[in-house]
């Protein structure tokens, strides 16, 4: 009897072997089962999608958003308004009635672009717009008077090197797209000093402008002399490069009062709705409460923000208590390359196992037509199975990859990703400008972003199983 046992148990152990155990010892659900268990959250899904759109929410997270925006304004990492938003935010939470809200303590850097103008002197006398990029160096105090020679590629300007030497480089480098020209934003100081250049005038990285230049960051390498760097609209770029091919001489002033201070103390802001079966599991939903310092950032990322705070909003006013906690994180910092969320992985990575999936809203919230995700190919297909629950506003689909400079450190780890996949076709119109500001926002697209942030987190947070890795 004792050796039919054991044969049994060994049947039974190769059959599961290299499969996870369930919590209470039982087997991974199969893909049917775990397709009817998502099924079972249509109603509720349905609550939500309502509650968002048509009902007593309807517009909420476009009106907070508003309140704030106008109360705060710009939030640049070490500035005053940035500590405000932060401590309005904190108070807000609590005010909500969500659970655990605290501020973790981080450090971030501080720069300030103080006055700022340009001029072009020769041919004749026309204001430049320009924005310093952050962490550009200032000009002497007097400013810098220099020919100007135009380039519209790294390798135009290296070729030719031996122009550019005691010039202002201006880049008028076409629009690709915003992950492949931002390289001359990045790294355009630093290009441009290596051939002797004294400053470094980029076309802003957009595809539509109304004489607006964007700011946003740039490095610069140890080894290769710092220079004032700073975006100009896509017109003046323009007209200094058709200029430039006609042979005409352009010389410019240029005088940027710019200053970095040691890195300040600031805080990323956290609430929760305790999971009600599974605590320590987390299921994280966040935006980014910093901003450049022009406009409002009520896009970027204003937007983001404030529909994962909707998301806990929501979930609490339907009484709902999902099995794993969902968390409220608003980032601090994430305009100098996600600081302040380097150092919340850093203190919590130890938990990393508890961590279901990461989710960051951080490019725009305009008409969702569904999410980015990253993670296994298991986890895939929960997820576009999840993603169904939203075909009462058409917000189905899954793409490939989640895209969060905020998330990136727990998905590189391993930890499934998603992120909001909307609209962007303006996106890039507003990004890092003046033009920043809550008349981008449009209160509909707001309550069906929402709706989908909602749902996707609720779901997640409250299935028997954590997506597999």
């Amino acid at each position: 009897m004792k050796y039919l046992f054991l044969v049994f148990l060994m049947n039974l152990l190769s059959q599961y072997a290299g499969k996870p155990l369930r919590r209470g010892g039982s087997y991974p659900k199969s893909f049917e089962d775990i397709k009817n268990e998502i099924a079972g959250y249509t109603d509720i899904a349905k609550a939500i999608i309502d509650l968002a759109v048509h009902g007593k929410a309807q517009n909420r997270s476009y009106e907070r958003l508003a309140v704030f925006a106008d109360t705060i304004g710009p939030r640049l990492s070490g500035s005053k308004n940035l500590d405000a938003a932060i401590k309005y935010m904190f108070s807000a939470l609590q005010k909500d009635g969500l659970e655990n809200v605290h501020l973790e303590p981080v450090k971030v850097p501080h720069w300030e672009r103080g006055e700022e103008f340009a001029m072009m002197l020769e041919p004749r006398n026309q204001s430049i717009a320009i924005l310093g990029l952050g962490n550009s160096v200032a000009t002497p105090p007097e400013g810098i008077t220099a020919e100007v020679i135009v380039v519209t590629s790294f390798d135009e300007l290296h070729k030719r090197s031996q122009e550019a030497k005691g010039k202002i480089v201006v880049y008028n480098e076409p629009f690709i797209s915003y992950g492949e020209t931002v390289q001359y934003r990045v790294r355009g100081a630093v290009e441009a000093a290596k051939v002797g250049a004294v400053a470094s005038l980029i076309r802003s990285i957009t595809s539509f402008s109304i004489h607006s230049p964007h700011t946003g960051g740039q490095s610069y390498q140890p080894d290769v002399p710092q220079i004032p760097t700073a975006c100009i609209s896509v017109e003046d770029a323009e007209m200094m490069s058709r200029m430039s091919l006609r042979g005409t001489k352009i010389v410019v002033h240029l005088k940027m009062g710019a200053k970095t201070y040691p890195d300040s103390p600031s805080f990323n802001t956290v609430a929760e709705i305790v999971g009600s079966k599974y605590p320590e599991q987390i299921v994280l939903v966040s935006g980014h409460l910093d901003s450049w310092d022009v406009g409002q950032g009520a896009m970027d990322d204003g937007g983001g923000a404030f529909i994962s705070w909707e998301a806990l909003s929501l979930i609490k006013d339907l009484g709902l208590r999902p099995k794993r906690t969902l968390r409220l994180v608003l980032w601090t910092g994430e305009e100098q390359g996600g600081i302040g969320a380097k150092q919340y992985y850093q203190l919590h990575k130890e938990n990393i196992s508890n961590f279901d999936i990461v989710m960051e809203s951080d490019e725009g919230t305009f008409k969702p037509s569904g999410l980015g995700f990253t993670g296994s190919a298991k986890a895939r297909e929960i997820v576009k199975e999840i993603m169904t629950l939203l075909l009462p506003i058409n917000a189905t689909d899954v793409y490939d990859n989640a895209d969060g400079t905020d998330i990136d450190y727990w998905m590189r780890d391993g930890v499934p990703g998603a992120s909001l996949h909307n609209d962007i076709s303006k996106y890039f119109w507003f990004h890092h400008s003046q033009g920043d500001m809550m008349t981008v926002q449009d209160p509909n697209q707001m309550n069906l972003c929402a709706a989908v942030w909602t749902v996707v987190s609720y779901v997640i947070a409250d299935m028997e199983e954590m997506l597999p890795r």
